[in-house]
């Protein structure tokens, strides 16, 4: 009889949020993409979040003990509980979380011994519904809105049942409702970057009879039923940063009285539609799962952090000033990671999420004094630059007009000019960056890395100011982004560290990380002028030097200095992995390089290298990535490279050209056109372009323009074994440089 009552049970896990009656985009996704990840060794520190996109709460099942970042290892085999999470990387951690677990049997409540075991055979993971069925037999089901989430429980016997609510210490409480048959609770659960009054209020609220409640000193609750074996428990909660009020009304507009399978239906519909945007056909069924996983992940952040009133307009609690405000709020983003790729996806294809995001950065300006480089949920000391001016300035540039250009100018010079309480807010060193030239090393932390950062953003603010009217500080700024030229050892041929007398560091070694740099070395850093690829090129000498360089990365030994470090890092460790020399994809600093070949004549090259580096370095599996996932930002590279192209330097309307992966792509733009991409067999060695046409006429260029893909239309590949060295080799046909 037992077996019989798992049997049922286990046809329940698997039906619980709904069957889809053909083929959907969130099939192809796999949100344990990259899960088996450690401290010494990413393969994309991801958790599976069930979620919408860019939801204001994730869930993800929790297998690590509370306080982890490594919240869920595809490797562990014990879940501990289910929890709300807002964690945008395992190094930046969580904040506002609280956790639910089903506990059958001796009533266990410290996540530390009430884990569960279960095996992935009895697991099933979607974007929209995860699925568990642990080995004692008790099952359960979720699924996630913006704000809110439905569980489905059951128990393999009428025993011992219960549901544990942890709110994670650190002040935080629960309490019974005895009268709404529900659990309020508390969680200030936070790893910085939040006001004194910050707290997530949370509802848990049951649709059985609880029949026994009782709590700890740890913040952890619980409640008892009696229910029959196989019958089903379902949990619906919603949560608020503003009051337990607000948390009751986003109950009430998400998640009352819906069931699981409506409430995964409904999140399915919100995936489908979103990664419907991009239509991929062709390639392998890998291919395609590798590419629909890589866009979910691009879609999860940063994340909403606003609510709606009563009225239904949107108001949010500021992570800056702890004061509740009317319009947008998103967080949960390191600009230094995703201004490369992932908000250039969203300008392209998501311009209304993006337009809501750029209000909330002149938002975050006002409550603050800086615009945000790396928050969660408000400003966190992590990584530098002032990349938040890429993005504004790229939005501006695609058309995006949803914020005040003069206040947004006037946050964009704020943030050059002056640093906040810690080294990411606006510009450490700026002082001795506009007296110099140059960030000095070893005055200032990471002085190198820093000095090409502030020369980009430089670029971009004039880029900016120009298209504003605002002619002077154009000027200014211009001169500015070619600072990075002061920083390029003409004897060494890399990018090195000055003193503040003008003296170069001693010691050059390429392959030295830290010190002046930021997670990488030399050899990485030196292709950061995305701005000017032509002036780096002539710094080096020309195109054939500069193409000689980059040659010479791919072959040069993988061996490192750990330098200032002092250990090796994961970083290091993964570079080595790869086998490709000094290329490092598994961090953010070198991954546009590849393309650079597209800027001094040399495009096969590119093609060639983005074509291995997809082939080689991404699967669908729990090994997916080769270093850290990132805000989506590695996963955006792989999404715009499989497209064929790639947004090396935002700020410009362009994208260098890469080598399609499918035959055919379909983009279904917000203006209501099409731009359809076809590639002539690119399967196999055929990843090098022969000819292109658009719109049936030739085309000979190493990039297309954003405005080329608005107005809809095809662009044709034919692909070719072999490379053509006679396209894009004319200086005419090579993407925006300063220089030129």
């Amino acid at each position: 009889m037992k077996r019989l009552i798992y049997y049922f049970c286990f046809c329940f896990l698997f039906a619980s949020c709904g069957q889809k009656s053909q083929i959907s985009l969130t099939s192809l996704v796999n949100p344990l993409m990259g899960t088996e990840s450690t401290f010494e060794f990413s393969h994309g520190n991801t958790y599976p979040a069930v979620a919408v996109p860019w939801g204001m709460n994730f869930w993800s099942p929790q297998t690590g003990e509370n306080g982890s970042g490594w919240m869920y290892m595809y490797t562990d085999s014990l879940i501990r509980g289910f929890r709300q999470t807002h964690q945008p990387s395992p190094w930046i951690n969580d904040y506002g979380t609280f956790a639910i677990m089903p506990v059958w049997g001796e009533l266990v409540m410290d996540n530390k011994k009430r884990g569960m075991r279960f095996s992935h055979e009895n697991e099933k993971a979607g974007p929209d519904c995860y699925q568990v069925k642990f080995d004692n037999g008790v099952s359960t089901a979720l699924s996630a809105t913006s704000r809110g989430a439905v569980f489905e429980v059951t128990y393999p016997s009428e025993n011992e049942q219960y549901i544990v609510v942890d709110a994670y210490q650190h002040g935080g409480s629960v309490a019974l409702d005895k009268e709404k048959n529900c659990i309020y609770g508390t969680t200030r659960y936070n790893n910085g970057g939040v006001p004194g009054n910050f707290a997530n209020y949370f509802i848990v609220e049951f649709d059985k009879p609880i029949v026994g409640f009782g709590t700890d000193e740890n913040a952890c609750g619980y409640a008892g039923f009696k229910l029959q074996a196989g019958e089903k428990l379902t949990i619906r909660i919603a949560s608020s940063f503003i009051s337990h009020e607000q948390a009751r009304l986003n109950f009430n507009n998400e998640v009352n009285g819906r069931s699981l399978a409506e409430v995964s239906a409904a999140a399915a519909k919100v995936w489908n539609e979103q990664l419907g945007r991009i239509k991929v056909e062709g390639g392998t069924n890998e291919q395609q799962k590798t590419f629909y996983s890589c866009l979910y992940r691009t879609l999860l952040f940063p994340r909403e952090f606003y609510e709606f009133d009563s009225e239904g307009e949107a108001i949010y609690y500021s992570p800056y000033d702890g004061q509740i405000h009317a319009g947008y709020m998103y967080t949960d983003n390191g600009f230094w990671d995703t201004f490369r790729a992932v908000h250039p996806l969203f300008t392209l294809l998501y311009p209304e999420v993006s337009g809501r995001i750029m209000q909330s950065i002149v938002n975050a300006y006002d409550e603050s004094g800086f615009m945000p480089e790396w928050a969660s949920p408000g400003h966190r000391g992590c990584m530098i630059g002032n990349n938040s001016i890429s993005l504004l300035t790229d939005a501006w540039m695609k058309g995006i007009r949803t914020f005040d250009k003069d206040k947004a100018l006037e946050a964009m010079l704020h943030q050059t000019q002056a640093r906040g309480e810690i080294a990411s807010v606006g510009r450490d060193g700026y002082a001795e960056y506009d007296r110099l030239g140059y960030v000095p090393y070893p005055e200032v932390p990471e002085a190198t890395a820093k000095t090409l950062e502030y020369a980009y953003a430089d670029w971009c603010l004039a880029r900016f100011a120009e298209e504003t009217g605002n002619v002077e500080v154009a000027e200014t700024y211009y001169r500015k982004a070619q600072n990075y030229c002061n920083l390029f050892y003409p004897e060494k041929g890399f990018m090195w560290a000055k003193d503040t007398n003008g003296k170069w560091r001693d010691n050059f070694d390429a392959t030295e990380w830290g010190g002046p740099f930021t997670e990488g070395c030399s050899w990485h850093w030196t292709w950061s002028v995305f701005h000017d690829p032509e002036g780096l090129s002539d710094l080096l000498g020309g195109h054939e030097q500069m193409a000689q360089r980059l040659d010479s990365m791919f072959i040069a030994p993988n061996t490192f200095n750990y330098g200032t470090y002092g250990f090796v890092i994961h970083e290091m460790a993964e570079m080595v992995a790869l086998n490709m020399g000094q290329y490092a994809h598994g961090n953010q600093p070198v991954q546009h390089a590849i393309y650079l070949y597209d800027y001094i004549g040399q495009p096969w090259k590119t093609q060639y290298h983005t074509r291995n580096v997809m082939n080689k370095l991404y699967n669908s599996g729990p090994k997916g990535y080769c270093g850290d996932e990132d805000n989506g930002q590695t996963s955006a590279w792989y999404v715009f490279t499989a497209l064929g192209f790639y947004p090396v330097c935002p700020g410009t309307s362009e994208y260098a050209l890469s080598s399609p992966l499918f035959n055919k792509v379909t983009l279904s733009l917000p203006n209501g056109k099409t731009f359809v991409i076809r590639a002539d067999n690119p399967s196999g060695n055929n990843f090098y372009i022969r000819s292109v046409t658009l719109n049936g006429k030739e085309f000979s260029r190493n990039y297309l323009k954003h405005e080329e893909l608005l107005q809809g239309g095809e662009f044709s590949l034919i692909m070719d074994h072999l490379p053509c060295k006679s396209r894009g080799i004319n200086p005419i046909d090579a993407p925006y440089s300063y220089s030129k």
